[in-house]
């Protein structure tokens, strides 16, 4: 099979599946059909993003479609997230359509939706046309809000139209920057259907108009910036996350926020081959990751809500991931390998408190106190998974934090080693006490124990064990394919 036909598999599979959902009559039909078909899709995924790293790259298209090292890595982490978030809201939404709590439009909706998103998702990776990866952001954007009110409320209507509204303004910041980028090639003499090309403005991004270029970043920093949730930008993402069913949630963290942040990568070596200047556009993400892991560090001290303190959890990793590609060299790979630790231990959050949060009927950390012994196998998730986001050695996320820190003082910033320790420290210590209470405190009121099924256990422990490895050994070709991937952006390892 030709590499150029993993892209069309990619973005064909599903749409087709999309559509297949809004024609099941039956909803648990079509909850089988989100496991099984997210389940598949997500290795089909996978095996693809390691056959086009293989390869190098693939184009479709005539050209407007291409998989190089960056995208095919983003693409193995779509797959992952999509794959274990479709697994697991087949679980969660069945005793739902069980007892009548979900609706046949509901879930046909929900599932049109949830593989719309998947499809919009892998257009943005699969986009060498920067216009079109703006479409495919502004698709995310349309179709996954309304997966945030599927349980309609006020609070849920208001999450909903708050993301539409802010992710909106945002990415109409993005269109604009995406225009100053053609401006900035227009002078090159390049045919108007290659002008917005990466691969043609990344042969000749020396001779772009330089002016263009840092208005073009700076609009599409704040563009994408807001959909990837970097403070100050992340206003809506602390009330999406919080009201969004835990499956939408954990793709959103998982996933969509990478999405977003991986647009910015995509310009980021444009404007520095094109200002000739290698700090200045590193310096700004440098900046707003360090703006937005204190921004989460003063709100995660404070919060009650189990999905909010995740959220603000995602802030801070994103600015980990910011800040990692700001600092440059051995930066820029630990931060592509913190993007695929958060993706791994955030969705197990997720999936942990919702399932407490039906077990226990709120979020509220106060009230989940002692779930690990109530809930053997979600409590552990939830503790374990706390645990390595807040950088519990010899998790993972531990050590690609580590790495970020290293590359820091390497290149001498002490004054960004100084305010990324106290950041980090104080979400340890703000999560930590949420742990330690869930764990083994005392509830005023609990329910009965709740029994181990095969399923869950395998998620858990799968998530858990992955992040243990990932933790002590990065195996060969996964490095080679973060140095790959850091390679486009320009970063030398």
């Amino acid at each position: 099979m030709g590499a150029g036909v993993w892209i069309w598999i990619l973005l064909g599979l599903p749409t087709l599946f999309a559509g297949w959902c809004l024609v099941l009559r039956a909803p648990r039909q079509v909850l089988i059909l989100v496991g099984v078909g997210g389940a598949a899709w997500g290795m089909v995924a996978g095996i693809a993003a390691w056959r086009l790293l293989g390869a190098g790259s693939a184009t479709a298209a005539y050209g407007w479609l291409h998989v190089d090292a960056l995208s095919a890595y983003h693409l193995l982490l779509l797959g992952l997230v999509q794959g274990a978030s479709s697994v697991y809201a087949w679980g969660y939404f069945r005793s739902e359509v069980a007892t009548g709590g979900l609706t046949a439009g509901q879930t046909r909706r929900f599932g049109g939706l949830w593989f719309g998103a998947a499809a919009a998702m892998s257009l943005v990776l699969l986009s060498n046309n920067l216009g079109l990866m703006w479409v495919g952001i502004e698709a995310t954007t349309l179709l996954t809000a309304f997966l945030i009110c599927l349980h309609v409320s006020p609070l849920s209507l208001e999450a909903t139209w708050k993301y539409l509204v802010v992710c909106s303004v945002g990415v109409a910041f993005a269109f604009v920057g995406t225009l100053l980028v053609g401006a900035s090639a227009q002078h090159l003499g390049l045919d108007p259907s290659e002008m917005l090309l990466w691969t043609r403005l990344r042969a000749s991004a020396p001779h772009l108009a330089a002016g263009f270029m840092k208005l073009a970043f700076l609009f599409m920093l704040v563009g994408y910036g807001t959909k990837a949730g970097l403070a100050p930008l992340h206003s809506w993402l602390p009330d999406a996350h919080s009201q969004a069913p835990a499956p939408v949630s954990a793709l959103f963290s998982g996933f969509m926020l990478n999405a977003a942040f991986y647009c910015v990568l995509r310009v980021l070596p444009l404007v520095e081959a094109a200002t000739g200047d290698r700090g200045w556009g590193r310096d700004l993400l440098t900046a707003l990751g360090l703006v937005s892991i204190l921004v989460a560090a003063a709100f995660i001290v404070f919060q009650r809500d189990g999905k909010r303190l995740l959220a603000y959890s995602s802030v801070e990793h994103l600015g980990v991931i910011a800040l990692g590609v700001g600092v440059g060299g051995v930066g820029a790979v630990a931060a592509l390998w913190h993007a695929l630790n958060h993706a791994v231990a955030k969705p197990l959050a997720f999936f942990a408190v919702g399932r407490l949060g039906k077990l226990y009927g709120t979020h509220d950390l106060g009230a989940l106190a002692g779930a690990a012994r109530r809930s053997v196998c979600w409590g552990a998730g939830f503790c374990g998974g706390l645990l390595v986001l807040i950088g519990v050695a010899p998790f993972a996320i531990f050590m690609s934090e580590f790495q970020v820190l290293r590359a820091a003082a390497e290149a001498r910033a002490f004054e960004v080693v100084a305010l990324f320790l106290v950041g980090t420290a104080i979400v340890f210590v703000g999560a930590l006490r949420h742990v330690i209470g869930t764990a083994w405190g005392e509830a005023c009121s609990a329910p009965a124990p709740e029994p181990v099924q095969a399923m869950d256990a395998g998620l858990v422990g799968g998530a858990l064990l992955c992040l243990l490895v990932l933790g002590v050994w990065l195996p060969v070709p996964l490095a080679n394919a973060l140095s790959a991937a850091a390679q486009v952006i320009g970063a030398r390892p």
